[in-house]
């Protein structure tokens, strides 16, 4: 007895509501692009550059106090954070705190983290430093550029690969629709003030080649389905072809999903914006690979000419004209 999410006989016409759901993406880009520019992101030490004193004490945090042990300190900019996480104890109670570059330096100095420690034990005696991380400004610009290079040059990668592969039109649709997924997913990021660092970087490239993935399966079935069904519609053979791909895509996003839903609830807060990266990554990638990629390939339309040799032809069992 197999187990069925998607029947054989589906056939759904994804094209229905086309003007809606591109027009929608389309907006929901526009959107994020606002967004990301009134409100920039939450970059983390990674790209901000200055010292991240992870904290873990008994007392609850009250970030207020923090705040007024710290100020006599004199260190500037200071972001103070309670971390929540449902694994948490009542007895462990987790605080961030963020300290701006100080200058060209590096990181602050022991004497300084030292004196930091002093001045929370006032307030919480049971205060201990799990971690302690530091980027220097220099640094955190270089970061910053080297990894939206790495997502433009993977972009441009799978624009060529698709190109190669099928046809210009394929891979215009496939890198749209890669793009809106990393729009949307910045996006995302800067109206939850979600921590922006190299991880979540590693999880827009997951996204990427996730994405990819999907939409290449309904690609190459949308090319044999060109061949095999010359005179049908484009957007009966495209509708074709995601409903016969159904299946594996239900498949492969659900059991992802399940895997990065336990993650995001018990895999601590450590993890959680890469996490949560991939999933929101998963969920829109899917859908960008059915509404954008083949809208796009819709309206630019395909070569129907295509030519394929015989299977037969060239070995033992050719047909040879006398």
């Amino acid at each position: 007895m197999r187990l069925k999410f998607v029947p054989d006989d589906v056939n759904i016409d994804w094209f229905k509501r086309a003007r809606l759901t591109f027009g929608a993406s389309v907006v929901a880009m526009i959107l994020s692009v606002i967004v990301w520019a009134v409100l920039g992101l939450n970059f983390g030490i990674d790209f901000q550059g200055g010292t991240t004193i992870r904290t873990q004490a008994e007392e609850v945090v009250d970030v207020a106090e923090y705040r007024a042990a710290l100020e006599p300190l004199g260190l500037g900019d200071v972001v103070i954070s309670e971390v929540f996480d449902p694994s948490f104890g009542p007895d462990e109670n987790v605080a961030m705190v963020r300290l701006g570059a100080q200058g060209e330096e590096a990181s602050v100095s022991p004497d300084t983290i030292e004196e930091v420690r002093t001045a929370l034990a006032e307030v919480a005696p049971s205060v201990e430093f799990t971690s302690v991380e530091s980027v220097g400004p220099k640094v955190s610009g270089e970061l910053i550029q080297t990894a939206f290079l790495a997502v433009a040059a993977s972009l441009a990668a799978i624009l060529i690969y698709i190109w190669l592969r099928f046809e210009w039109q394929f891979s215009v649709g496939a890198v749209a629709a890669l793009f809106h997924d990393v729009i949307l997913t910045i996006g995302l990021f800067s109206v939850l003030r979600i921590q922006f660092d190299l991880a979540t970087i590693a999880a827009i490239l997951t996204i990427i080649g996730y994405s990819i993935n999907d939409t290449v399966v309904i690609f190459d079935r949308l090319r044999e389905n060109l061949i095999k069904y010359k005179s049908r519609a484009l957007k009966d053979v495209m509708n074709l072809s995601v409903n016969e791909t159904l299946s594996r895509t239900v498949m492969t996003s659900g059991t992802t999903l399940i895997a990065l839903i336990a993650l995001l609830v018990l895999g601590g807060d450590v993890i959680r914006g890469f996490v949560f990266a991939i999933t929101w990554g998963i969920i829109v990638g899917t859908y960008s690979s059915v509404f954008v990629a083949k809208n796009i390939v819709l309206f630019l339309g395909v070569k129907r000419d295509w030519s394929k040799p015989d299977k037969t032809e060239g070995n033992q069992f050719a047909k040879i004209d006398s």
